[in-house]
């Protein structure tokens, strides 16, 4: 028996929202990771990162890095 689910969002998105291939990045996570969290969780920035610091993940290096001046 295979049951689809389709989420509705009944929450408003708060703070930006991110694609999926840029909490993907963000976060360095492989690809079904981020899909099951982004469709559970939504687009949210704001919960995603909560969610992220609950699980002590911080964002990758790449991304904390991305607006320092190169020397």
């Amino acid at each position: 028996m295979t049951t689809e689910r389709t989420s509705e969002r009944r929450r408003p998105v708060r703070g930006a929202a991110y694609s999926l291939a840029e909490f993907q990045q963000k976060y360095g996570l492989e690809g079904g990771t981020a899909e099951n969290l982004f469709e559970r969780f939504g687009p949210s920035s704001i919960e995603l990162d909560l969610l992220m610091a609950a699980k002590r993940r911080v964002p990758s290096m790449q991304d904390l890095t991305k607006d320092m001046p190169h020397r």
